[in-house]
């Protein structure tokens, strides 16, 4: 849990790294080719590759049996499903991670999501499938955001080891990355609507997106922010969570 956090703090100084004028690569991979380049950065590396796939056989653990308190079983199903999601999602940061501890890189994140996208637009009924996606990726991005608005990530957590202020640093940390997930749906639904892959993109198009747009420094570093703020919930989350 600690190493996902860890990521999300990476990817928000690297979206405020955007919104000062650089060009990073801000999602799970530039968080990666970050840490590689401090000095530690081999071990670095190697311990965000162990850590991460830990953190991922846990998720999916959860996903077969966990969250075994919450009684709703509907309620129960989908935190799930959540869990396997995040399982998936750490599985895919090791990945990446493991890549650029043997091969020095781990390829670009966008390009390689432009290049899926487009395999996918050149199969019959391809632009629905997209379209299925974008819908489901904004479906995501809902539940991501509600988790922060009514404050249900406290269902997970056990409170009296929590502190008091983990309340609004887990709201903005989990609408933030409710809008940022968004924002990658958005994208992904133009592609579809357009049939054209260059249209999507990942976490980093995302990002760049969004400072692209009227005040988008000032979304971005809120948004980057709320990232940062997730990475902290994830740190406390670490020692406070039930299952």
């Amino acid at each position: 849990m600690v190493m996902y956090g860890v990521v999300h703090v990476l990817v928000a100084w690297l979206a405020i790294q955007i919104v000062l004028g650089g060009d990073e690569q801000a999602d799970s991979k530039g968080a990666v080719s970050e840490l590689a380049q401090t000095s530690f950065g081999p071990f670095l590396l190697w311990v965000l590759v162990i850590g991460l796939a830990c953190f991922a056989v846990w998720q999916f653990l959860l996903a077969g049996v966990g969250y075994w308190y919450i009684h709703k079983k509907r309620k129960r199903i989908t935190k799930r499903i959540g869990a396997a999601a995040r399982g998936i999602t750490a599985s895919a940061i090791a990945i990446a991670a493991f890549k650029y501890a043997t091969a020095g890189s781990s390829g670009d994140s966008t390009e390689q999501q432009q290049t899926l996208t487009a395999k996918v637009l050149a199969m019959p009924g391809g632009q629905l499938l997209v379209g299925a996606v974008a819908i489901g990726i904004l479906v995501i991005a809902f539940v991501i955001a509600r988790k922060g608005v009514k404050k249900s990530f406290e269902e997970d957590l056990d409170m009296s080891r929590a502190p008091g202020w983990i309340e609004p640093v887990g709201r903005a940390g989990w609408i933030a990355k409710g809008v940022a997930y968004g924002v990658i749906g958005i994208l992904v639904g133009l592609a579809a609507f357009y049939a054209d892959a260059e249209q999507s993109g990942g976490m980093d198009k995302a990002l760049h997106t969004v400072v692209e747009q009227p005040y988008g420094a000032f979304l971005l570093t809120a948004v980057a922010l709320g990232m940062a703020a997730f990475g902290v919930y994830c740190f406390v989350a670490a020692r406070a969570l039930k299952g």
